[in-house]
């Protein structure tokens, strides 16, 4: 199944202890779940290996989130929107649905 979201896109949490924060998606963990710029910081405690250089101690780092506790961020209306698509000399195209403007 195709996701409306890409990775870029600018989104809004809408539930949970992040919930108002704006940030763009970095990546994709399964088709489920993505992972937010600056959202969603856990604390890991890693051990560490000299053999592949990795530092040891508690990390913090951005862990994933559902896409149905995110939403599409409209820039120029400052409101979370909805996606929706046009064809345009036969290519899909992602629209806002409030005002139409192309989504980049």
């Amino acid at each position: 199944m195709l996701s409306k979201i890409h990775i870029g896109d600018e989104v809004i949490v809408l539930t949970g202890k992040d919930k108002g924060k704006k940030g763009k998606i970095i990546s994709f963990i399964s088709k489920d779940r993505v992972i937010i710029k600056g959202i969603n910081f856990i604390k890991k405690h890693q051990k560490e290996n000299n053999n592949i250089n990795k530092i040891g101690g508690i990390i913090k780092k951005e862990a994933g989130i559902h896409k149905s506790n995110i939403a599409i961020f409209n820039v120029e209306s400052m409101i979370k929107d909805n996606i929706n698509y046009i064809f345009y000399k036969n290519k899909k195209i992602r629209i806002f649905k409030s005002n139409k403007k192309i989504i980049k």
